[in-house]
């Protein structure tokens, strides 16, 4: 099963500690993507934030390498949607209004729960 990951999805495992390759392959999930606007946004962060999120956000650049990369411009919330509609893909994201947006157009959705794991949303 594919699935998109979001910028915050790559923050989760130095904020919780929690490995979101094994946690998605744990769910049925084997073809993992990024966007390009994800990308930028990751490396925006790397340039703007100090401490653990500047950590989180170098951490989560490494891990994009286990990802294939999707090309794509504008805003990364709508191209995750428009490009999970597309593809099939569920999206890895604890982005509220994102979570919101993938429900009304029924896309399947992954978040953290409890802290310490991935579940279906």
């Amino acid at each position: 099963m594919k699935i998109i990951i979001d910028t915050n999805g790559f923050m989760i495992p130095v904020q919780f500690g929690v490995d979101i390759f094994e946690e998605l392959k744990r769910l049925g999930f084997n073809e993992f993507y990024v966007p390009e606007a994800v990308v930028f946004e990751i490396e925006k962060l790397i340039k703007r934030e100090k401490g653990s999120n500047r950590t989180a956000a170098k951490v989560a650049r490494s891990m994009m390498d286990r990802c294939r990369r999707i090309a794509g411009t504008g805003h990364a919330d709508d191209l995750i949607l428009r490009l999970a509609r597309e593809m099939g893909a569920a999206v890895l994201t604890n982005d509220i209004g994102l979570k919101r947006r993938l429900a009304e157009i029924g896309i399947q959705t992954v978040s953290l729960r409890q802290k310490n794991r991935l579940d279906f949303v």
